[in-house]
């Protein structure tokens, strides 16, 4: 049995090598889940679009291999059901985009203060 990596909210998985694209066989090597289980997530994620190449290979890349590691650990060691995982990863992008959004305007408030700032500055040295 794995051991829990609270850290990470993954099991005892190996190391993601530095690879552009992984076959399907060596996602389910590097996440502990077998490949027809991938080939099910496929239809039930929507976030989860391998390409697919000649003969319909699949080729995950970096981010889809740690999405399916995010969905193991949802499945397996947080006890979430498929809809219940589906859900927790919808609400987890939206947190996302809207910290993306809260960061955006941090930055155009920072950008407007210097300007006014350096206005200022000019006048004050006019």
């Amino acid at each position: 049995m794995q051991a829990s990596n609270p850290e990470t909210g993954t099991a005892a998985l190996p190391p993601i090598p530095a690879k552009r694209y992984f076959t399907i066989g060596e996602v389910s090597e590097l996440c502990g889940v077998k490949a027809h289980v991938l080939r099910y997530w496929e239809q039930e994620f929507t976030q989860l679009k391998p390409v697919k190449r000649s003969g319909n290979r699949r080729y995950y890349q970096h981010h889809e291999v740690m999405l399916i590691r995010r969905i193991r650990h949802l499945l397996y060691d947080e006890g979430f059901t498929i809809s219940g995982a589906r859900n927790r990863l919808g609400e987890a992008a939206i947190q996302q985009h809207e910290e993306t959004e809260a960061e955006a305007r941090y930055k155009a408030l920072i950008a407007d203060l210097r300007q006014e700032i350096e206005a200022t500055l000019a006048a004050l040295k006019s």
